[in-house]
């Protein structure tokens, strides 16, 4: 006997349970208490999807360490923008985070966010000539003026142990930046949800959005199953649908059909970790210490030997290798990619597949490696370290984003990109990191986009939450002291 589809209203459909849909759904929940919010997740709890403390570096990505946010120009200076950008939206997630904490909407900061130095480092001598010409660009910039440089064997040891015990006389360098973080992601997805909740959000896990159509009168109708009973069906009818769903955000903005999607695929790259959990080693390394990417590789497999803190929890994580799974969630299909190939994007994806032959290679090379192999790996960071310290387990599943391109016909892209419908009815983001520590300036762009006539009205209330709302601080150095000085002791950050 077939059930009958039940049909219900909501304001705001929020489709995915990450760090996403959860900023987007606090945020909403501040700006306008009174509409009605649904947020619907396919697995079974909040936040188990790329925003898990173990799918993920954790790093609060302000691109204190991370090489690929700052090249090397053809004249020979390293370029900046792209960093301090980055510092910049960092530092209004670190706003809003703060306020939250401080008006009781979350819990202990320390629950979700921990100091922890960021560090770079790099062995032989062009990579040192590299870091510090780096150093003397970012010295320029009031974000980065407390980042030190030292190229000081004794100074690395105390910044981190572990890296320079047993290791030989090749050149070696590095940067310290005392305000880094590690950042639990799906304990803050939790707490926001948790506060939406309480405000009278409607919260589903273990249900599945299977389509996306839009009505005549602009509202959007979504079917969802329970996924332990499939004959539990129903019908969300929203006024404004997110799509925030990691991986499966391409899939569902492609059954949406709005124009906007068209021409976009997905290039799925799946990871693992070097874990090491005991304490008597966690407690000597207190850093993330990231690297040079091999020749090849993509800029997301960095090599870094990090501090994770989970439930109070000090472990090491050392990775990420990469590796190629066509399935575009870690708990998705197999069949996601061929699936997700369209007329309109088949043509980009063979470009920019053709085009990243090299980056191809270098998932193979990855999967062939076997246990010792990627030790050996590690052993470049923690010379001393012993494989059977340590465990391997799997990183999240992301989706790089491939695109049209006017002139090579299609290009992959790393980080992310939101993707809007004209009319503003229905949004969705495609891509990876630094998307998660970015994801308040990320919901503020889309709200722009998607409420624009909501601009004055929500003006006061998004100063009250991000006090240096539309302003940079990194041509402010008061400002920077003050919003920094203020977050920072909110947060437990130096």
């Amino acid at each position: 006997m077939k059930h009958a589809t039940t049909t219900e209203s909501t304001d705001v459909l929020l489709v995915g349970g990450g760090i996403m849909s959860a900023t987007l759904g606090a945020l909403l929940t501040e700006l306008e208490p009174t509409w009605k919010i649904t947020l619907v997740e396919r697995l079974d709890e909040i936040g188990k999807e790329s925003s898990g403390v173990w799918n993920n570096a954790g790093t609060g990505h302000s691109a204190l360490c991370e090489l690929n946010y700052a090249p090397m120009k053809a004249d020979g200076t390293v370029g900046t923008a792209k960093a301090v950008t980055i510092n910049e939206q960092f530092q209004t997630s670190r706003q809003f985070w703060a306020t939250m904490v401080e008006e009781g909407k979350l819990g202990r900061a320390s629950d979700f966010i921990n100091p922890v130095p960021h560090i770079s480092m790099v062995f032989n001598d062009d990579h040192v000539r590299y870091l510090k010409a780096r150093h003397e660009a970012f010295k320029q910039h009031k974000l980065f003026e407390r980042m030190e440089y030292s190229e000081d064997r004794d100074q690395l040891a105390q910044w981190a142990p572990l890296t320079m015990r047993g290791r030989g006389s090749e050149s070696v360098a590095a940067t310290f930046a005392p305000e880094g973080t590690d950042v639990n992601f799906g304990e803050l997805t939790r707490q926001l949800v948790a506060h939406m909740s309480a405000n009278g959000a409607e919260v589903r896990t273990g249900t599945q959005v299977s389509n996306l159509n839009k009505e005549s009168d602009g509202t959007w109708t979504a079917r969802t199953t329970n996924r332990l009973d499939s004959e539990d069906s129903r019908e969300i009818r929203a006024k404004f649908v997110f799509v925030g769903a990691g991986g499966g955000a391409l899939p569902l903005l492609q059954k949406s059909g709005i124009p906007e999607i068209k021409g976009f695929g997905g290039f799925p790259v799946s990871g693992l970790w070097l874990r090491n959990t005991k304490p008597q080693i966690a407690e000597q390394h207190n850093a993330k210490v990231y690297g040079q990417a091999s020749v090849g590789a993509p800029p997301m497999s960095v090599p870094h030997l990090d501090t994770r803190f989970e439930n109070g929890k000090k472990s090491l994580l050392f990775g990420p290798y990469g590796g190629f799974k066509p399935n575009f969630l870690k708990q998705g299909s197999l069949f996601d990619l061929p699936r997700s190939v369209r007329t309109d994007n088949l043509y980009p994806m063979t470009r920019a597949g053709l085009a990243n032959l090299d980056l191809v290679k270098y998932l193979i090379s990855e999967l062939m490696k076997n246990k010792a192999q990627r030790v050996e790996a590690l052993q470049e960071y923690y010379p001393t370290a012993d494989g059977d310290d340590w465990e391997l387990v799997h990183a999240g599943q992301r989706v790089q984003v491939m695109r049209k391109d006017k002139e090579k016909g299609g290009v992959l892209q790393f980080g992310t990109e939101l993707i809007t419908a004209e009319d503003g009815s229905i949004a969705g983001l495609l891509g990876a990191s630094p998307g998660a520590s970015t994801a308040v300036p990320i919901m503020l762009d889309l709200l722009a986009k998607c409420f624009p006539h909501h601009k004055g009205t929500w003006q006061s209330r998004l100063t009250e939450l991000i006090p240096a709302y539309g302003r940079t601080l990194d041509d402010d150095p008061r400002l920077a002291d003050e919003i920094m000085g203020h977050t920072g002791g909110v947060l437990g950050i130096k």
